[in-house]
């Protein structure tokens, strides 16, 4: 019909040569381009925007970069939040990382011009973080280092675990599933809620390749339980592979259930693995420590190549070992009275913008499957729920909590400097 609206949405070749697109031409290249115009142009056909509202539309969508990655500011209250990439890299990592994208001498001698051990530097500051331990390595991610442990020690043998610490991971991967796949049989002792010493001495033979201890932390077992710790484990005469998980180096006080890796080495493990963009605050990376020749045999195992991680990892997980101030320990430490003030002042002045704000107690959590049930007491601006899909989809990306029929914009994972940022996505999102 000749009335139809539709007859009125532009040409994509009409669109693609308008000058308001040249620079994201430049920025994120034509394919990018090309999607989001297609993209905006169905919305008009679909009715959901003007015909004239297709040009703003596309270039709305546009990333700012060539990757489809967006910046999220997080104003769950999750600090290790999985689903938005974890810990964030500090500053230090950040700049670590850009110097380490071009030519670095990751695996070069300058001085004699010959080849060098990998991520020696890293490898370094990792030592010095860790004096416990004989030696350590690194691979890709907290999966890998039980994978490569179970691959070097314990491939056609057995592994003891406690049934209790069977757990599943995370996107439906069951540890039991994990250390099959690597070709070690698990020979499980105790029941689901109680294990005890004699559990294990019974299972330990000529066939054990090691006896995994796993904390849990990612759930609680509470009431009739019992469990075994890594010093009782490792007097019975065969190597203790400890997975700490959470990623802490050193006790935290903060955080008195959640063990370190300095504390179980020291109890006896042989070999003690963790995350690195949990608890340490870095970037993604499984970590093994302990018995130099043990970490030995686990580095010149040939599995040990497909695990290894690229020099941006290496970057970032050094600078965040030698500088271990991150957002992640910022934001566990974060003072409710100043998380308080701050979310006064942004509601007061969202308020005299004209949107309905108030301030609200919030508890915050670790996340990324650490202290499970441990809660950090905070402040939130409190909004109407419809914001929070508008919010999601501005630039940046803002993601709160929906709770009891309000939109929470937690702030302990929002950098003070960011207030601005947040307080503008929301009048947009008004808007």
């Amino acid at each position: 019909m000749s009335g139809d609206p539709r007859r009125a949405i532009a040409r994509t070749d009409t669109l693609l040569a308008d000058p308001l697109l040249a620079d994201a031409h430049r920025q994120v290249g034509p394919v990018l381009v090309k999607q989001a115009v297609r993209d905006a142009q169905q919305l008009a056909r679909d009715g959901r925007i003007e015909p004239a509202a297709v040009l703003y539309t596309a270039l709305a969508a546009l990333p700012v970069t060539p990757a489809r990655l967006r910046r999220v500011i997080n104003a769950t209250g999750v600090v290790l939040h999985t689903n938005l990439g974890r810990a964030p890299l500090s500053a230090a990592a950040v700049e670590a990382v850009t110097a380490a994208a071009g030519y670095v001498d990751v695996e070069f001698d300058v001085a004699t011009g010959a080849r060098a051990r990998r991520g020696r530097s890293t490898l370094e500051a990792l030592r010095a973080a860790v004096p416990d331990a004989g030696d350590v390595h690194v691979v890709n991610n907290g999966a890998a280092a039980l994978v490569l442990a179970a691959t070097a020690l314990a491939a056609g043998r057995e592994i003891v675990v406690a049934r209790s610490e069977m757990v599943e991971i995370g996107d439906g991967f069951r540890l039991h599933e994990l250390l099959a796949g690597a070709g070690a049989r698990l020979r499980e002792v105790g029941a689901a809620n109680r294990v005890h010493l004699r559990d294990y001495a019974d299972a330990v033979g000529p066939d054990t390749g090691f006896i995994l201890k796993v904390h849990p932390s990612n759930y609680r077992i509470e009431g009739f339980t019992s469990s075994v710790g890594v010093a009782e484990l490792a007097g019975l005469g065969v190597p203790v592979v400890a997975d700490i998980g959470s990623g802490l180096l050193r006790p935290e006080p903060l955080l008195p259930g959640e063990p370190d890796a300095a504390t179980w080495l020291r109890n006896g493990a042989t070999i003690v693995t963790a995350s690195g963009d949990k608890l340490l605050g870095g970037p993604q990376a499984g970590l093994l420590l302990g018995d130099r020749d043990m970490i030995e045999t686990l580095r010149r195992h040939p599995i040990a190549r497909a695990l290894r991680v690229d020099k941006l990892t290496l970057a970032a997980l050094e600078a965040t070992l030698r500088r271990p101030v991150t957002p992640t320990a910022t934001a566990l430490h974060a003072d409710p009275v100043e998380l308080r003030e701050r979310a006064g002042k942004l509601a007061a002045r969202l308020v005299a913008s004209g949107i309905a704000a108030t301030v609200t107690a919030s508890d915050g959590v670790v996340g990324g499957g650490s202290a499970p049930g441990l809660t950090l007491p905070g402040w939130a601006v409190r909004l109407p729920a419809d914001l929070a899909a508008p919010l999601r989809r501005g630039m940046p990306c803002v993601v709160g909590r929906v709770h009891d029929g309000h939109l929470l914009l937690d702030l302990r994972c929002v950098p003070p400097a960011d207030d601005d940022t947040l307080l503008e996505a929301v009048e947009r999102a008004c808007s």
